[in-house]
């Protein structure tokens, strides 16, 4: 029996609209929750709650990456400061070590909800490293 090795998750790529905006350092997976609704009929035989799905939420996902001279990303979250709610398409995807997709996600009705310019440090010889939140209204794993 052959060994099935899992795959590794340094090797991936963020487009927004179908546009790769930049190089990301590092992007919080996309999670999926669903909070049970506990219940307890009057004429309930057993002395315990029942339970069923309540509503569906999605996490924020999370963007980083090394400060450069676009302004794309921060731009976004200025028209959210100015009243613009644009939302947009984001795709996660996955590669092999041959460039091949293995996995992609589709963040639906995406929009910043918070961005966090870099920390200074006069001692430090890090990369300067910006982050953008983003709220959305669903995801579906693709492949």
């Amino acid at each position: 029996m052959a060994m099935v090795y899992p795959f590794k998750k340094y090797n991936y790529e963020v487009t927004i609209d179908g546009k790769s905006v930049g190089g990301f350092s590092e992007v919080s997976a996309p999670d999926i929750s669903s909070d049970p609704i506990e219940y307890r009929e009057g004429n309930f035989a057993v002395n315990t709650v029942g339970k069923q799905p309540g509503l569906v939420k999605y996490g924020n996902i999370t963007l980083k990456w090394g400060m450069t001279d676009s302004t794309e990303l921060y731009n976004w979250m200025k028209e959210v400061e100015g009243g613009t709610i644009n939302r947009k398409t984001v795709v996660i995807s996955l590669h092999d070590d041959l460039q091949k997709e293995i996995a992609k996600w589709t963040v639906i009705s995406a929009w910043p909800t918070k961005y966090t310019g870099p920390d200074f440090n006069a001692t430090s010889n890090e990369v300067a490293v910006e982050t953008l939140e983003l709220a959305h209204e669903g995801v579906t794993r693709d492949k």
